[in-house]
């Protein structure tokens, strides 16, 4: 449900998108904030954002059992993989919050700080919902993933006033869906969304963010390493290993593109390569895993 709260909050800034460029430090001339941008941002995220939960409230808890407030300890399942897809739904919401917050000429600092919150604000009524639900509930794993990924924005912005470290997600179908196509999805989307075998979750770091100016590492050119875990079908680990699946971790290690390097002019542009910028661009990459030690994949999605 977090890569739906990040879809919104990514949909709102592209509908505001003169976004100066998504400069890292806003213009130094502004002196206070632009009140007519703040209305409109306000306005927009409000009226969205309460639409979007009472469809969702509809959509997936109406039919299901509820009770009365309480916590579900998951954080052994599928890997860790949903805490990862935690931390990057997160990371983004915020960093869009920041972005958007400087845009409304708020003073740097404070679009830091408070749009550092919107993560953690945009996710903590997905973990109330859960929370009255009779077949899970709200969990801690998650609102500490949630805190993390809003806080290594924060961390970078108040650092380099800049993000350096870009978290990206990138997507590859499995034969696995087929297996639950109630849990791990029936169609592509779903997919996308719900089967943690196909899901990567990578660190991206430019490089030469890093380096001196005079450098002649290209600046365009990143190195990512990423996450992900196969052979999971079930959510518990020994229900999984009973019904003959090996799930597994996988480590990676492959080039990737810091799209932010490429921003000019075009506004519309900016915001693309800003949007895509969620999203590692399949490259080659080395894997690493306990069953087929290393393995190189020519093009790696």
């Amino acid at each position: 449900m977090y890569r739906y709260l990040l879809l919104f909050w990514l949909c709102l800034l592209s509908m505001l998108h003169p976004l100066r460029g998504m400069a890292a430090i806003p213009d130094s001339t502004a002196t206070a904030p632009n009140k007519q941008r703040l209305v409109v941002l306000g306005s927009g995220f409000a009226v969205g954002y309460t639409a979007m939960l009472v469809s969702l409230n509809q959509a997936w808890y109406k039919d299901q059992e509820r009770t009365s407030f309480h916590f579900f300890n998951d954080n052994r399942q599928w890997k860790q993989m949903d805490k990862a897809g935690h931390f990057w739904g997160a990371f983004h919401q915020s960093r869009a919050g920041i972005d958007l917050l400087r845009w409304a000429g708020v003073p740097d600092k404070q679009a830091i700080w408070y749009g550092g919150l919107t993560g953690i604000f945009l996710q903590s009524p997905i973990e109330v919902f859960d929370g009255f639900q009779s077949d899970y509930g709200a969990s801690v794993g998650d609102a500490i993933a949630n805190t993390v990924g809003s806080a290594a924005v924060v961390a970078q912005e108040l650092a380099w006033r800049e993000v350096r470290i870009m978290p990206k997600f990138s997507f590859r179908t499995t034969g696995y869906a087929a297996e639950r196509p109630n849990v791990l999805g029936s169609t592509l989307p779903e997919q996308a969304l719900k089967d943690y075998n196909g899901q990567t979750y990578w660190l991206s770091v430019n490089v030469g963010d890093f380096l001196k100016t005079e450098s002649h590492y290209p600046k365009w050119l990143s190195i990512a390493v990423g996450y992900g875990a196969e052979g999971m079908v079930y959510n518990d680990p020994e229900l999984n290993r009973a019904r003959g699946f090996n799930a597994r971790r996988q480590f990676y290690l492959s080039p990737d593109l810091n799209l932010m390097h490429f921003k000019g002019r075009s506004k519309v542009l900016n915001t693309a390569l800003y949007v895509l910028s969620i999203v590692k661009i399949p490259a080659p990459a080395l894997e690493y895993n306990r069953k087929d030690g290393l393995r190189f994949h020519p093009l790696y999605f």
